[in-house]
């Protein structure tokens, strides 16, 4: 055994258990990044974190629940933040530059994450994917009611609140096929732009 083997193992004997699913988690996203969900299998996952088959299904009884974490991890975490904004009584502009910064956040720090909760999500079982559309449904009425809340107080004009909430979403979301930390602009410049252009479409 080489001595960085030697290491890594010594290091995941330290872990805790929720350490060692969220390095799962994590080498699981970046395969389904490099080959794609179906390509990816539970025995490239293992070998890919360094542990055993059987180890793996301790933590994760299928690839369908590591589907399941990865969407619940992101679309929570969506849900937490904005609803501590709202605790925070931030206005109705700010809320929505703030989920554009959510997902570019989401983007650069969990491209694989992100690729698996927009392509393939309809892949769950049927329990999980009914429990997953409702999440998804309520974050999007959530947004929309941020909309609504704006045009009555006179921040933005009268606009289809589903469709400009839609208009949102496809572009920032969209931004994980072709955003690259290496590129020309930081996940926050783009995000700050993206921002720009739908406030000046809001404005009154």
């Amino acid at each position: 055994m080489s001595e960085a083997e030697s290491a890594r193992r010594s290091r995941r004997r330290q872990m805790s258990k929720d350490e060692r699913r969220a390095e799962i988690i994590q080498t699981a996203a970046d395969l389904f990044e490099k080959l794609g969900y179906s390509g990816a299998s539970m025995d490239d996952i293992a070998a890919a974190v360094g542990i055993g088959k059987p180890t793996l299904y301790h933590y994760f009884r299928s690839k369908s629940e590591l589907l399941w974490y990865m969407h619940e991890e992101l679309i929570d975490g969506l849900i937490d933040s904005h609803r501590a904004r709202l605790a925070q009584g931030v206005a109705p502009e700010e809320l929505l530059r703030g989920v554009i910064h959510d997902f570019l956040l989401n983007i650069a720090t969990r491209r694989g994450q992100c690729r698996v909760f927009f392509e393939n999500h309809r892949e769950l079982p049927d329990a999980d994917l009914a429990v997953a559309t409702e999440k998804r449904v309520r974050y999007e009425a959530m947004i929309q009611e941020v909309i609504r809340d704006g045009i009555a107080t006179g921040v933005f004009r009268q606009v289809d609140t589903k469709l400009f909430s839609l208009a949102i979403f496809g572009m920032s979301n969209w931004a994980y096929q072709w955003y690259h930390s290496d590129g020309r602009f930081t996940h926050d410049e783009i995000a700050d732009a993206f921002w720009d252009y739908a406030y000046r479409g809001l404005m009154p």
